[in-house]
This record gives C-alpha cells, structure tokens and sequence, in this order.
C-alpha cells in the first residue's frame, strides 16, 4: 500500500473541502469526511510530511509535502528559526488551497492504482 497516497487523498479532502459539495451524488457525504477530518488538520499535515519524507517517490512525496505545509500553517510559527520563512511559504501556498487539494487527490488516486 502506498502510504503517501493516501495521505495525498487525505490531505486533499480537506484542503478542497469547499467545492466538494458540487460533486453530484457524494457531494454531501464527502463535506462531511473533510469537515470531520479538518478537525485534525494539523496532526494529518505533520504525518503528509513524515510519511512523505520517509516512503519517497517523487512526484508523491513533493506533493504530500505541499499539502503538510498548508496543512499545518498555523503551527508553523512556533517552530524557532525556520518556523517564519516556512509561514511565509505556507500562506503564499494557501492562496491556491483548492488547486493544489484537487491535485493532490488526483496525485494520490493514481498512485493507488
């Protein structure tokens, strides 16, 4: 099993959580997973980035990493000396939230397969 892809798939629920609903049928269903796994959104950032970082594949793991640090923007300033330059790239990533989530499930369906 490819643990970075799952949690690409993961990760990407929460940071696509906003057009979810527009997906017919499962639309609802799957608000309700991300809104649910938003609640620990920054635990699920910090594991993207470990398992990311430990099982590497390219393309996989730069994206797992991507969405980690969006994922755990608001943790980052208490990390001492890389925690502002880190902040810094997080918000500037977080201004293509849903893009980068729609990639990484895309990312992660097909590193399942």
């Amino acid at each position: 099993m490819n643990f970075v892809a799952v949690m690409n798939i993961v990760a990407g629920l929460i940071l696509c959580m906003g057009i979810l609903g527009a997906i017919p049928a499962l639309g609802k269903y799957l608000v309700k997973l991300a809104k649910w796994l938003g609640g620990f959104q920054t635990i699920i950032g910090i594991i993207a980035i470990i398992v990311a970082v430990i099982w590497w594949s390219p393309i996989q793991s730069i994206v797992a990493i991507i969405a980690g640090l969006i994922l755990i923007a608001g943790f980052l300033p208490v990390i001492p000396a890389l925690g502002k330059s880190l902040e810094k790239l997080a918000k500037l990533l977080g201004s293509f939230q849903t893009i980068i989530g729609i990639i990484a499930i895309i990312v992660g369906i097909w590193g399942l397969l």
